[in-house]
């Protein structure tokens, strides 16, 4: 499961783990409420869908090329989210830990780095894109 999406993510879905695998390892990223010495309101998320998708895709296939893993599910919200909402999530089912561990830091680093989603803050006192934008 590789996806986009404007609800709220289900973390429970993301947890199914094949009965041979010995790790799951989910890594949640959340809506903070400071960021640099300002006070963060909420996040907005914007991304470039048709080429977005498509990466994410492959970073789960790649991922899977990688280390012996049974299952990427990579999953990021777009939209207006508020202090303490799940804004990504990745989870990798595996065999034994170290892999799990190894490929979801994989998976959320590439994600971060290459595809096309922008994080707008929104502070108590104005908003400012990040400069995180790929």
């Amino acid at each position: 499961m590789v996806r986009l999406t404007r609800d709220p993510i289900d973390l429970a879905a993301l947890t199914g783990a094949a009965s041979g695998d010995g790790a799951l390892c989910l890594f949640v990223g959340l809506v903070r409420d400071h960021n640099r010495g300002r006070t963060v309101v909420r996040l907005e998320y914007e991304a470039y869908e048709e080429m977005a998708l498509p990466l994410m895709q492959e970073i789960a296939a790649e991922t899977g090329r990688r280390w012996p893993v049974t299952d990427v599910r990579i999953v990021h919200r777009l939209g207006s989210l508020h202090v303490g909402e799940p804004s990504v999530a990745v989870a990798v089912a595996s065999p034994h830990r170290d892999e799990a561990f190894s490929a979801c830091r994989y998976a959320i680093d590439t994600l971060k780095a290459t595809v096309p989603i922008w994080k707008k803050e929104v502070y108590s006192d104005g908003e400012e894109w990040q400069d995180e934008r790929p």
